[in-house]
């Protein structure tokens, strides 16, 4: 008998988005992830990390997680929920209460143990996989978010956070391998930026930690593996030619680059013979728009949100979020005054009004900076190669005469 499996991560629950609750699409997501278990016959889930947005979620976000967990065991018995703390998670509060999920057969694996000598309790990593009729048809490397020290000591004096992550899951492979029995599979979990992974341009969810030396390369996952299970990365992707690891990526939109991701959870169905991969799309709950898609004109853009829909009632907390995006040729003080009255009434909520203004010749060559330098440059001279540079206009004389006022009140 084949082990069907669902493998998703990043659900960051308890996250606002520019200020707005996203309590409603937290829950729609759990109410069609409950019934997508159910519908799919699933044995094993597995949740790649960042459960929770922040280290301390508020009780709604907590009681949310563990309504989920409840209602996911009551719709199918014999589920294995398997969960790893990712780096947005407190690791230590995520597994506290693992004694009483165990109940439930869900396992939570927050911490890397260790024995008294130690040494990292490798079979602590290690969980069994069951099909409904209770045979062993896996075995689960769960491997936390790794933060310095959690992975096992190099024998040369010196040795990267990358090559340490490439030590513990080339040792817990090994591990698995002595307890493997014929036609078992191994299965990695991971929460991890791996080489070659594609990030999202402008959130910080997932930034890289370590300017990007944290990058781990794919083949520290043994070809053996029959799939890797990773989490960190939002946007659902592969790495690299490894058709077998794989990033759910994050069921909620987490900024707007992220817009036009197509958010899903993974399938995967493991047999002796093979293991089939197929995404399954989330439905979208709540739209993202950008209006308009490139910047323009104040004057276009406000004819633009004028034709958005009225707000019906009963719709605000599921209407969409929205970013204005307007090219200016000067600053605007009344801006977002004449945006917020453009859509009064509309079925939309303001996220946040971005700027931009048009480029004037070509950029000046630039050069590093002496101390020499710094100590000649006029500070009015900045402002207005500054000013000019940004609003493609020379600045204005009120401007000018309040700087010199400013600069002659400190130098006095």
């Amino acid at each position: 008998m084949s082990l069907r499996i669902i493998h998703t991560a990043d659900w960051h629950l308890g996250q606002t988005f520019f200020g707005y609750e996203r309590e409603e699409e937290h829950e729609a997501f759990l109410t069609w992830l409950v019934d997508t278990l159910a519908e799919q016959q699933t044995d094993v889930l597995l949740i790649a990390g960042d459960v929770f947005d922040v280290a301390n979620p508020s009780a709604s976000a907590q009681r949310r997680f563990f309504r989920f967990l409840r209602e996911a065991n009551k719709r199918n018995p014999t589920l294995q929920i398997i969960i790893i703390a990712g780096n947005h998670d407190s690791a230590a509060r995520l597994e506290a209460p693992a004694p009483l999920l165990e109940e439930l057969n869900t396992f939570i694996i927050g911490t890397i143990r260790r024995t008294k000598e130690g040494i990292i309790d490798y079979d602590s990593l290690l969980i069994p996989l069951y099909d409904p009729e209770g045979n062993r048809k896996a075995w689960c490397m769960a491997v936390p978010f790794l933060r310095q020290g959690d992975y096992p000591p190099a024998e040369e004096t010196q040795s990267t956070y990358v090559d340490g992550i490439g030590r513990m899951y080339r040792q817990l492979y090994k591990v698995a391998l002595s307890k493997q029995e014929p036609g078992e599979a191994i299965i990695a979990m991971g929460h991890l930026h791996t080489t070659g992974a594609e990030l999202s341009e402008d959130d910080r969810s997932e930034r890289i930690i370590m300017g990007g030396l944290e990058s781990v390369p794919v083949d520290s996952f043994d070809s053996g593996i029959a799939y890797t299970a990773l989490g960190h990365i939002h946007k659902a992707q592969r790495v690299g030619s490894r058709n077998a690891v794989r990033y759910s990526g994050s069921p909620l939109p987490m900024s707007f680059s992220e817009a036009n991701y197509r958010h899903q959870v993974v399938s995967v169905i493991i047999d002796e013979k093979e293991t089939r991969i197929e995404p399954i799309p989330i439905p979208k709950t709540v739209e993202l728009l950008r209006i308009p898609p490139v910047p323009a004109p104040l004057e276009e853009v406000l004819e633009k949100l004028s034709s958005l829909p009225d707000l019906k009632e009963g719709e605000i907390p599921l209407t969409p979020f929205l970013e204005v995006r307007v090219l200016l040729s000067g600053p605007d003080p009344a801006l977002r005054h004449k945006i917020e009255e453009s859509i009064k009434g509309k079925a939309v909520r303001l996220t946040s009004i971005t700027s931009s203004y048009p480029k004037q010749g070509k950029d000046e060559q630039l050069r590093p900076l002496t101390y020499s330098d710094l100590q000649t440059i006029d500070p009015l001279y900045m402002l207005k190669h500054t000013y000019t540079s940004r609003y493609g206009e020379g600045l204005p004389e009120e401007l000018e005469e309040l700087f010199n006022e400013v600069v002659r009140e400190v130098t006095a």
